[in-house]
């Protein structure tokens, strides 16, 4: 299985941010999550697309993940692809239209994702696999990080898994939320193969050390 590692800016320390990226990708990272939050569908503000433009201006160019959780989405889904990202998630509660906003994305150059909160139904997933490239299942509720593993998460996991596998189409299972060393083969075994991590990555004192431990325990899950 190619498992891909993606640290959260949301953790990092915003004051030298470019920094931070460049560490965690000279560290082992596969991708770098951008967490994008609105005060509005989720109780929290983060960063906007003059933040991603800005990353880009300076020369950072691996793969961003942008996780969109506002309402309404799609006029940042334009921003954002503007800005440079290469992967755009949305949730199905931030749109009105789910099927026209992820043919938005993948319009415009981008990787179109869609993302479940824990309390929302995998159900929705088989309505539109066909215009999904990743599919990012919430083991935390959005908006906060440093939040609590939710374990029944995994058997989300499991569902999407078999959604995917039926599909024959190939897209990338995403977790997020309390993803550490110590339970993130919990979170492969159970079908992912993208691993957002934020504080588990960024708060810790050696980002290479966390980061080997966690391939290690993906190589033995």
């Amino acid at each position: 299985m190619n498992y891909w590692i993606a640290p959260s800016i949301l953790a990092a320390d915003f004051s030298r941010l470019g920094d931070e990226i460049r560490a965690v990708l000279e560290a082992g990272a596969d991708l770098i999550h951008f967490d994008v939050m609105d005060n509005h569908y989720v109780p929290n503000l983060s960063v906007g697309p003059l933040v991603l433009t800005a990353l880009r201006d300076a020369g950072i160019d691996c793969t961003m993940d942008v996780h969109l959780m506002v309402k309404p989405v799609d006029r940042l889904i334009g921003d954002f692809l503007t800005s440079g990202a290469d992967i755009i998630s949305i949730h199905p509660e931030s749109t009105e239209h789910l099927h026209r906003s992820l043919a938005l994305i993948r319009e415009g150059g981008a990787r179109a994702g869609i993302v479940f909160n824990p309390a929302t139904s995998i159900a929705l997933l088989e309505e539109v696999i066909d215009l999904v490239d990743l599919v990012l299942i919430m083991s935390v509720n959005p908006g906060f990080g440093g939040q609590a593993f939710i374990a029944s998460s995994l058997e989300k996991l499991r569902l999407a898994r078999n959604v995917i596998d039926a599909s024959g189409n190939e897209i990338r299972l995403e977790i997020d939320g309390g993803i550490k060393a110590d339970n993130i083969a919990d979170a492969a075994r159970a079908g992912a193969d993208t691993f957002v991590a934020g504080s588990a990555i960024f708060g810790s004192a050696d980002y290479p050390a966390t980061i080997t431990t966690m391939r290690e325990n993906l190589a033995a899950a």
